[in-house]
């Protein structure tokens, strides 16, 4: 079990290295960031100016041992505009964020695992191909397109704003962008949960169950649920990062002050510092999100701590 976690926990910091890696490639590809912070108008001199404060007039390996040395020292540059440190301005935004994000996992997986269940257990029904046909709509339905039509209903059949920085601060007005943000992975958990349980349903221990004479809803309760979970967890975590990531949009839609706007303005406004630890941030959550989900296997999954 220790030589699971190790190679785990290998493999994610692997993957944060690889990330970081590309990050300050790309940043540099993208353009010369000199010339990017610098106005519009200025004389090259000015830039030079610029490149040699940044130290982009070094070797790029030496910039690259500089670049890391900084991120292990925790010093992940200041914004431009506002001569703040990236990280402050970014833990000034995660709130926001973190309660979009959890108000749209808690109510994606709650009607997923519930739509999920019904249309497992009516297999072939109405009411299965009811639920399925939601999911495929849920899953094909660009979040964009859902909170502005969620905005326009609103504001002209409910004469309620479900938009700005005002929404923040009460739970109605995190409803529809944590409904928005969460309709993709409702229809997946709901896919993914009626699948795996009548795999599961048909597995030759739940045959020998019932054979023992265990009631229906125990069987369902203490056999069936919990293995089919197993496969779901993964599902959760990958959609975890996706959550965070995905918020760039719905927080754009609906004027959340969240990580995921700071980001499309930090772009905007030519604010690499920042732009560059914002990627960096949803990476490593992606990354720790499925860390995390690999040692909740150890838990549910018997069969991984018996290797």
């Amino acid at each position: 079990m220790i030589g699971f976690i190790l190679s785990k926990v290998a493999r994610a910091v692997i993957t944060l290295l690889v990330t970081v890696t590309l990050v300050f490639i790309f940043i540099r590809f993208s353009g010369d960031p000199a010339a990017a912070l610098a106005p519009p108008d200025a004389p090259q001199a000015v830039i030079e100016q610029y490149r040699r404060a940044l130290g982009l007039d070094q070797p790029i390996w030496v910039q690259y041992a500089g670049y890391l040395g900084r991120i292990a020292q925790g010093d992940f540059g200041y914004s431009i505009h506002s001569g703040r440190p990236s990280l402050e301005i970014f833990l000034d935004r995660l709130p926001a964020t973190l309660r979009l994000g959890s108000a749209a996992l808690v109510i994606a997986l709650i009607s997923g695992l519930i739509l999920g269940s019904i249309a497992a257990l009516n297999r072939g029904r109405p009411v299965d191909r009811l639920v399925m046909g939601f999911s495929v709509f849920a899953f094909a339905m660009p979040n964009f397109l859902f909170g502005l039509v969620m905005i326009l209903v609103g504001s002209l059949v409910f004469n309620v704003y479900l938009g700005g920085q005002g929404a923040t601060g009460s739970w109605t007005g995190l409803l529809a962008p944590a409904l928005t943000l969460g309709l993709a992975s409702m229809g997946s958990y709901a896919r993914f949960t009626r699948s795996s349980l009548l795999e599961t349903i048909n597995k030759p221990f739940m045959l020998a169950a019932e054979a023992r004479g265990i009631p229906y809803k125990r069987r369902l309760i203490r056999h069936a649920l919990p293995n089919a979970a197993i496969p779901l967890v993964t599902l959760v975590g990958l959609s975890i990062g996706s959550l965070i990531a995905g918020s760039v949009v719905t927080e754009q839609v609906f004027a959340w002050p969240g990580v995921g706007q700071l980001l499309v303005r930090s772009v905007a406004t030519r604010d690499i510092a920042t732009v560059q630890f914002l990627v960096l941030a949803i990476a490593a959550t992606m990354i720790v999100a499925n860390l995390v989900v690999d040692m909740l296997y150890l838990v549910i999954d018997p069969r991984i701590r018996a290797r």
